[in-house]
């Protein structure tokens, strides 16, 4: 497969729905992480906007460069500042280079945001639980103060009219291989795996119970608590094979888990504030959020309404 071109390689000003409609349709190889770099991105550009964090602050760096003036803070679009590079923190057990993560001077990494594609192979979701508990406490044994967060998606694949016949044929084929060969191929439960909602619509078991798993990950609050939970978790599922690819599944996870996307960003800023704004009062200067000019270039732009569609500019005034 050619290989990505550069300008691919670094962050860009992209909508959420973007970032998962390319998450939810990649047929590339995962293991270079195409597949959900551009949902890193979203995360970056939305920090900045909404987040009110300097883009100099933030790994990968996104497309914006700030200037001043007597109206305030003004973000330009600068897509030749963009960087494609990740954060590489010092852990309690070793380094460990992070999705997103904004830093600052003096302070040191203050946010921390993970973000996991899962493509199918639902089945062992178990490994991802452990490298998850590990990321947050090793990070948390040196940094106990700064916020964690882990945006977990997933693709919603649809059981399909023809699904069982299809599997019904590759069984045949499987144990004809087995027979002629000893070796009993493992395409048959690759495909059964891959599903996430059944025939009749209902979300597999498999998830719902990772969900419930995620569910005691998250909610850390002081830094004295538990160093293996994360400030907040979201977990999406992302329509697939549907005629409406990447667009997040309304009904899972239900509208009181505290795993819904829609919280995650606020829960993100409110930690943030709670423990280097509120309780260090006399580094406010560093560490208060910019509200960003009303007359900011990059708010003019075309494109601009449509790629904020999804949330709030942090405005001045």
């Amino acid at each position: 497969m050619a290989s990505d071109p550069p300008e691919e390689r670094v962050c860009q000003w992209i909508r959420a729905h973007d970032a998962l409609q390319h998450f939810g349709t990649y047929t590339g190889s995962t293991q270079s992480q195409q597949h959900i770099k551009p949902l890193h991105w979203y995360v970056a550009c939305r920090l900045v906007l909404e987040g009110g964090f300097h883009p100099d602050e933030i790994n990968p760096h996104p497309p914006f460069a700030v200037t001043k003036d007597r109206r305030g803070k003004m973000l330009v679009y600068d897509p030749q500042s963009a960087t494609g590079t990740e954060g590489t923190i010092l852990g309690g057990l070793k380094t460990k280079n992070v999705d997103v993560v904004v830093t600052k001077n003096g302070i040191g990494p203050v946010i921390a945001v993970s973000c996991k594609g899962t493509i199918g192979a639902f089945r062992n979701l178990t490994n991802r639980m452990e490298e998850a508990v590990g990321d947050c406490t090793n990070l948390h044994i040196t940094y106990p103060a700064m916020v964690c967060g882990f945006m977990a998606v997933m693709r919603a694949n649809r059981y399909e009219d023809g699904f069982a016949e299809a599997l019904e044929e590759a069984a045949a084929e499987d144990a004809v291989q087995e027979i002629e060969t000893g070796n009993a191929p493992a395409s048959r439960q690759l495909k059964a795996n891959d599903i996430a909602i059944s025939k009749g619509g209902d979300v597999v078991e498999s998830i719902i119970r990772y969900h419930a798993a995620l569910r005691e990950l998250t909610g850390r609050r002081g830094i004295r608590n538990d160093l293996s939970r994360y400030e907040a978790v979201a977990l999406a599922l992302v329509e697939s094979n549907s005629a409406t690819p990447g667009t997040i599944l309304a009904h899972f996870p239900k509208a009181d888990s505290p795993l819904r996307i829609e919280q995650f960003f606020d829960t993100l800023y409110l930690r943030y504030e709670e423990r280097y704004v509120y309780a260090a009062p006399d580094l406010k200067h560093t560490t208060s959020r910019i509200e960003w000019s009303r007359q900011s270039p990059a708010l003019s732009l075309p494109e601009a309404a449509e790629r904020l569609k999804d949330f709030s500019i942090r405005l001045n005034g």
